[in-house]
């Protein structure tokens, strides 16, 4: 997903299910935001104290992503949580959608409401879970299973300027990153970007929200081709959509406080409206423009401007100003910071061991 579901999508559904706008807001600003934290640096206060910086996401052409360490810090809990399906660790580490993973996530952070850093994790726990809808069949480590045959592609739902403009996005993407990896890993290949990790292979196709679209995988050892199947990218964010509107109505009755019960809608009321916007063949601004269009023109009870994504680097710079971590930790960036660590701990060291799972 980008930050038209990431952000966009999940701030409205927020607000449909009744949460306050200052509450959707955080919840909205971290979940996109845990593509955008990609600092390494940590800070060092005057006053001898000090603040760890781990990155949440890296750029798709960035080499940190072939670091297996690395690979099992970021993009498995964060992006590719893994669907604990088939047999073999490398399979089990594919992420599904909707997993019993996935869910028992969901359930055990509502029960964090009395962290300082609640809205920031929730937000970083919608990132994982809405990537459980377009990541699905990918793993987050480099494996031979993330391989596909890049020949393979078909489309069905698309006209021929939606399927000319992929291509050309595709083209664009090899241009863009082909010298910089043959200059660094000898490769020109466009899955191995990552190192055949995550869905690297099939570029952006997941995170097209009106796409439908399938590929075959490479062979793997003695296994035969590996077809996709159909995937409906329509049907699997509409679902998302659905499912963290059930979640963010069951957090506002758990916590009155951040409630605004006079904006909550039931999901029959809002359904069409939010497969209009999903259905739109168009690129991520337009998307992003046909959410505040929805939102101004009856999704919500009462009409709205999202709020323009404004991302948290900026809090960076001022933390660093800061004589000390005692100040830092008013800022939301900080929390965001907590969240993210209070997450890696928890799906690494905690949810996935009880799954018999130990990743990192």
């Amino acid at each position: 997903m980008q930050i038209d579901f990431h952000y966009y999508a999940t701030f409205a559904m927020a607000r449909c299910a009744g949460l306050n706008l200052e509450s959707a807001l955080v919840i909205a600003t971290s979940a996109q935001f845990v593509d955008d934290n990609a600092s390494p640096h940590d800070i060092e206060f005057d006053d001898g104290s000090s603040l760890s910086v781990e990155a949440t996401a890296h750029h798709v052409a960035d080499l940190a992503n072939r670091d297996k360490k690395d690979q099992r810090n970021v993009w498995v809990p964060f992006h590719f949580l893994p669907g604990n399906e088939g047999i073999s660790f490398t399979e089990k580490l594919i992420c599904r959608q909707d997993s019993a993973i996935a869910k028992q996530m969901l359930s055990h952070y509502l029960e964090q409401s009395d962290k300082p850093y609640f809205l920031e994790l929730i937000g970083i726990m919608a990132h994982v879970y809405g990537d459980t809808f377009s990541h699905y069949g990918f793993s987050g480590v480099s494996s031979r299973r993330n391989r596909v045959q890049s020949s393979s592609f078909r489309f069905r739902n698309s006209g021929e300027e939606v399927v000319h403009s992929l291509e050309e996005k595709r083209k664009h993407f090899i241009a863009r990153y082909g010298n910089q990896l043959v200059r660094n890993i000898k490769s020109s290949l466009a899955e191995d970007v990552s190192g055949a990790l995550g869905h690297g292979a099939v570029l952006t196709y997941p995170d097209a929200p009106y796409l439908e679209w399938r590929f075959d995988y490479e062979a793997y050892e003695y296994e035969a081709v590996r077809t996709s199947g159909w995937r409906d990218n329509k049907a699997s964010f509409l679902a998302y959509c659905q499912k963290i509107h059930a979640f963010f109505s069951a957090l506002g009755k758990l916590t009155p406080d951040y409630c605004e019960p006079q904006m909550a809608s039931n999901w029959d009321d809002i359904e069409e409206k939010v497969k209009a916007v999903i259905a739109l063949q168009a690129d991520k601004e337009e998307r992003i423009q046909a959410w505040q269009d929805a939102a101004q023109n009856g999704l919500f009870k009462s009409p709205q401007l999202i709020p323009k994504y404004n991302d948290w680097n900026g809090d960076f710079d001022l933390i660093k100003s800061c004589y000390g971590a005692h100040e830092a930790i008013h800022f939301s960036l900080y929390r965001f910071y907590q969240a993210s660590s209070y997450h890696r701990w928890y799906v690494l060291r905690d949810l996935l061991p009880q799954y018999d799972l130990a990743v990192n």
